[in-house]
């Protein structure tokens, strides 16, 4: 095998590693007020971003979202949100190299993008023609901070201690 060969299988393997850890901490969640805040999809998807770049950051999100779908522990409603955060926070990331461009990327595009295009997915998908057009669009964003927040720490604790550096070069 060779090296790009190898680069790719261990980034397969730390991307389904990220799934599994995804799916079984899915039911996590944090009292916000009236609401709550399922911050686990999000942290993974800042922190499949820095690892392992758009292509595996979306299909993690893509996968988590349909076990979770399979399992019924999870909606339709998953794949929007979890899947344009991972995109764009990945993305911008691998452009800036800035982890604060990557943590605002995540908000951005699972928050409102993911919001906003929840609405058609619950009204097409899943036939629930009584909601508006920004009903999603909180719900996600407190969810999506909540679990930036976190990786965000998480990282930050990583990058300061060279944790991170080191991981990176593990995986490429």
């Amino acid at each position: 095998m060779n090296n790009k060969g190898k680069i790719e299988l261990k980034k397969m393997l730390v991307a389904a590693m990220f799934v599994a850890l995804t799916v079984s901490l899915s039911g996590f969640s944090i009292p916000v007020g009236t609401a709550k805040c399922f911050p686990v999809q999000h942290m993974m998807n800042v922190i499949a971003a820095v690892f392992l770049g758009p292509v595996y950051a979306v299909l993690s999100a893509f996968v988590t979202s349909l076990i979770r779908n399979i399992m019924g522990t999870g909606s339709l409603l998953a794949f929007p949100g979890s899947m344009v955060g991972a995109l764009l926070c990945s993305v911008i990331y691998h452009k800036s190299k800035k982890l604060w461009a990557c943590y605002i990327g995540e908000i951005i595009g699972t928050g409102i993008i993911g919001g906003l295009l929840a609405y058609p997915v619950a009204l097409l998908l899943m036939g629930n023609a009584k909601v508006a057009v920004l009903t999603f669009v909180l719900p996600f964003l407190i969810s999506t901070c909540g679990g930036t927040m976190i990786a965000a720490i998480l990282i930050g604790i990583m990058d300061k201690t060279k944790v991170l550096d080191y991981l990176k070069r593990q995986i490429r």
